[in-house]
Parts: C-alpha cells; sequence; structure tokens
C-alpha cells in the first residue's frame, strides 16, 4: 500500500527542469521575442547560403553588369536580346529588380546579408574579449594597488575617458585615416565597443569573487587564471550575452552608416549600407534600391534589439512578466 502511494506520489512530481531550459521557456513565452530569434536564425541561414551562392558558388553574381536591364522594377522576367544568356539572372527573373547599372539587387542583397551579418558578429566578438579581459581584471585584482591607485580605479577611468568621446565620430575618424577594409571595419567597430562590457562583467565579478565556490577554489591553490576563466567567467556571461546581443544590432547599424557615408566596406563588395547609399541618387526613379536595403536594416536591427530585450526579461528574475 504504502509502495503504491509512493510510485502515485513520484508520478504527480513535475520533472525538474534544467536552467538553459527554463530560460527557453521564458523566451518562448514573449512572442515578439521568440518570433524575432526564429527570423535571427533564418537570417543567419540566409547569410551562410548568401556566401557560398555569391562567392564558392556563384549561383547568384552580385557584380554582373547588364547596362540594358538597369533600373527594372521587383518581379520583372528576363526578356532582354541584347544581354548574353550567361548574363541572366538564375531563376530567369529579377526578385528585387536592378539598380543603375543592371546589377540583379536581390544578388547583392545576398552578398551583403553575409557582409553585414560578419561585421556584426566579428566585432561583438572583439567587443567581448576586451570587454571580458579588462572587466574581470578590474573585478578580481580590483583591490590590488599600482602605486597610489588600485587597479580597478586605473581600469575604470580607462573606460570613462573612453565613453567621454562621440563613438561614431571617433569610428569615422580612425576609418578616415586607415586604408578601406572590411578588417579594419570589424576592428575599429570592436575596439570602440566594449566599454560596457567591461562594465557589466566588473560588476558581475565584484559580487562573485566573494562566493563560497570561489574561496573555496582559492583555498584549493587553484591558480587564479583557472578561476577567473573556468569559475567565475560562465557565471558571469548572462548579462554580457544580452548586451552583445543587441551590441551586434549596433554594430550593424553602425557599418552600415560608415557605408553609407563612403567610409565602409567598399565596392564591388556589397553591403547594405552602400546598396542604400548607391540607390538615394535614384529615390523617386527606382524607390526599391533604397527602400530594400533600408527597411531590411530596420527589420534586422529591430529582430536583434527584440531578442536582446527577451533575453534580458529570460536571464532577469526581476524583469519576467507573469504569464
Amino acid at each position: 500500500m504504502n509502495k503504491a502511494i509512493t510510485d502515485l506520489e513520484a508520478d504527480a512530481l513535475a520533472p525538474s527542469k534544467g536552467l538553459f531550459q527554463e530560460r527557453w521557456d521564458i523566451l518562448k513565452r514573449n512572442r515578439m521575442a521568440y518570433a524575432s530569434f526564429l527570423f535571427l536564425v533564418f537570417l543567419l541561414g540566409l547569410a551562410v547560403l548568401g556566401k557560398v551562392f555569391t562567392q564558392v558558388v556563384v549561383v547568384f553574381d552580385p557584380k554582373v553588369v547588364r547596362l540594358s536591364e538597369k533600373f527594372l522594377p521587383p518581379l520583372t522576367s528576363f526578356t532582354s536580346t541584347l544581354t548574353p544568356k550567361e548574363d541572366a539572372p538564375t531563376l530567369g527573373i529579377y526578385l528585387l529588380g536592378t539598380d543603375e547599372l543592371g546589377r540583379d539587387v536581390f544578388a547583392r542583397m545576398l552578398e551583403g546579408t553575409s557582409v553585414s551579418l560578419t561585421v556584426g558578429f566579428v566585432a561583438v566578438g572583439i567587443s567581448l574579449t576586451v570587454g571580458i579581459f579588462f572587466g574581470g581584471v578590474a573585478g578580481f585584482y580590483g583591490r590590488v594597488k599600482l602605486g597610489f591607485l588600485t587597479v580597478d580605479t586605473l581600469i575604470m577611468r580607462f573606460v570613462d575617458i573612453m565613453l567621454c568621446f562621440p563613438t561614431f565620430f571617433l569610428i569615422l575618424t580612425v576609418v578616415a585615416l586607415l586604408p578601406p577594409s572590411i578588417y579594419n571595419i570589424m576592428i575599429v567597430i570592436g575596439l570602440t565597443s566594449w566599454m560596457g562590457t567591461a562594465r557589466f562583467v566588473r560588476a558581475e565579478f565584484l559580487s562573485l569573487r566573494d562566493q563560497d565556490f570561489v574561496i573555496a577554489a582559492r583555498s584549493q591553490a587553484i591558480p587564479e587564471w583557472r578561476i577567473i576563466f573556468i569559475h567565475m567567467v560562465p557565471n558571469a556571461i548572462a548579462p554580457v550575452l544580452v548586451s552583445a546581443t543587441i551590441g551586434v544590432a549596433t554594430a550593424i547599424l553602425t557599418e552600415s552608416s560608415l557605408s553609407f557615408l563612403g567610409f565602409g566596406v567598399q565596392p564591388p563588395d556589397a553591403t547594405w549600407g552602400n546598396i542604400l547609399a548607391d540607390g538615394k541618387t535614384f529615390l523617386f526613379d527606382a524607390p526599391w534600391l533604397t527602400f530594400i536595403p533600408g527597411f531590411t536594416i530596420l527589420f534586422v536591427v529591430l529582430a536583434f534589439n527584440l531578442c536582446g530585450e527577451g533575453l534580458r526579461e529570460a536571464f532577469n528574475p526581476k524583469l519576467r512578466s507573469t504569464p
């Protein structure tokens, strides 16, 4: 009898959820954030396919010039007798129209998706690396004195100095002095946007360094680098990941702005920013050249921001809305 009651009680108990599963369920309850997450996964897959189909196995060629086919609106079929058949679009139709040189806008947007997302993710990766390093050092070794200043004071005052500069104008100045290159763009954006990450990591480390598991690790003579990177960083990474999601949107917006001004990725490489810059001259004659990249930037940045807010709510119990 007792065994039957015990089995019944065990069946009635809900299975325990892991930390990841619990946060995933909270994210899924936020419909806007979950829809944004699915859209970003689709966009990431599209960027990978765009890289393959425009550069490795050229199915959609963004560099083919067809002067007899310029300024064709979206969904126009290929019917030209002047353009060679080998220069025809792959599907026999211009899905997003053509530009002032007769180039396929769909192929250029496909290439621009991979370039813009690469710039966003690599720049944020650089920013996270620098920010976690400086924030971790300031939080863990903050009490160590270098002369009359502590390590924490020295690093955080440097962060304050970096925050005093207008970031976009600092990037604009550096990019104007360097040769135009996608690698320079990624490095400059990453090295001018790490300060928020450093502050997040420092705040987390200050609360973690006196926790029992850190004191226990120190008592066992575990090397300090191992305590920092194996024990403390994983526990401090949640708010950093949320900030990084929004940081990707900021990096994409910054790269698009630089390309729009002519300081970003240079032709013939296509990005959303320089496609938008090329189309602004023909706003009334060919409005799709402006609206397609413009709305793409809008929706992608909005999706990253909504997904970031959903992650913030999932990782911070105080911000969770009751179902």
